[in-house]
């Protein structure tokens, strides 16, 4: 069986599982989805600390048991997954990009693995953190697009991908995609987020 096939059966068989399957099942998705999702956190990386490969494999990590804690129902095949995937990743993301903003302003933070936290260069930290700030306005204006925007930019996915996963036509993500960009620049740009 392809490896597209056999990720679609364990997330249903995920999705069925009880408390006590759901281990077993998660680790024999682990191996089948870790590649995609390696290539997810550099892309990430790359954009969000210059480049630098430390903390990709964290990142991994860290996604996968964000996932590995979802109520059941969220996702239901590959793309699905791989959607979730980039919200979690996002979100890994933002709580690295606060810290660094809580260490600049000397909060009290608890202390972070250095791995960790070079997830996000401190230098990027403030424009994630933006970022976010306005798709968290999005999302209260139109989820559909903030939605695309997650897919897009911390997942990865192509505009096909993304139809798939959010289960909409190529044509709905590509016009969504145009719609998200123009809006995201012009609130970023007069900074009311």
């Amino acid at each position: 069986m392809n490896d597209v096939g056999e990720i679609t059966q364990l997330l249903e068989k995920l999705d069925e599982a009880k408390e006590e399957g759901r281990q077993a099942v998660l680790e024999q998705l682990m191996p089948l989805v870790y590649g995609e999702l390696k290539a997810l956190a550099r892309a990430n990386r790359y954009r969000w600390n210059g480049g630098q490969s430390l903390g990709t494999t964290s990142l991994v990590h860290e996604a996968f048991l964000k996932l590995a804690d979802q109520s059941r129902g969220d996702f239901t095949n590959r793309r699905q997954f791989y959607a979730v995937a980039s919200k979690a990743m996002r979100s890994i993301l933002i709580d690295n990009a606060r810290w660094h903003g809580r260490k600049k302003r000397g909060g009290g933070a608890a202390p972070i693995a250095l791995e960790d936290s070079m997830l996000v260069s401190e230098q990027r930290s403030e424009e994630l953190l933006a970022l976010d700030e306005a798709l968290n306005q999005l999302e209260i204006e139109d989820l559909r697009l903030a939605r695309i925007v997650e897919c897009r930019c911390f997942g990865g996915l192509t505009v096909d991908e993304t139809a798939e996963a959010l289960d909409v036509s190529s044509a709905t993500v590509k016009r969504g995609w145009s719609l998200a960009r123009t809006w995201l620049y012009r609130e970023l740009k007069t900074g009311s987020v």
